[in-house]
């Protein structure tokens, strides 16, 4: 069995991908309403016409729609497995912060990690965690704001 390159770094779609993403995710979406088997068959047709049907798990189907959906929306789209671990770079850009202000969190000890060697890796899950919990945390300052502007009658009704 040959493997693909695996890449953490994300795919940014193309005009002509987006297009054809709408369209594929548009027939998936016809067909998730009437067929919930726990395995589905993909026929792939190469370009000198030979056909090879393929079994996939229907969890798999699921993800190759929130895959066309992403893409026809125009963005760009990475798979990570859960159990995987990441450097600080890839989880500083999954935060969408810098590498030394990640390696700060760790520090701190506000994201768990270990050491490799020299090397700080990072487990998904605690990116993850991290990430739902600052995102929360945001919300609520938010709505604090939002509420105290209302409050004070500045202007949002």
């Amino acid at each position: 069995m040959t493997a693909l390159p695996q890449s953490k770094e994300p795919v940014i779609p193309s005009e002509a991908d987006t297009q054809l993403s709408q369209l594929g995710s548009r027939i998936l979406a016809a067909y998730f309403l009437t067929v919930r088997t726990s395995t589905q068959k993909i026929k792939i047709v190469e370009s000198n016409g030979n056909e090879q049907v393929v079994d996939i798990p229907f969890v798999a189907f699921q993800l190759l729609f929130e895959i066309l959906e992403q893409i026809a929306q125009g963005k760009a789209i990475t798979l990570i497995p859960i159990n995987a671990e990441l450097t600080t770079q890839e989880a500083a850009q999954l935060l969408n912060v810098s590498r030394p202000y990640l390696t700060k969190l760790l520090k701190s000890g506000e994201i768990p990690f270990h050491q490799v060697g020299r090397h700080q890796r990072i487990r998904f899950e605690d990116v993850m965690k991290y990430k739902k919990w600052i995102d929360n945390e945001r919300l609520k300052v938010l709505d604090e704001l939002a509420f105290q502007a209302q409050e004070l009658n500045m202007g949002y009704e």
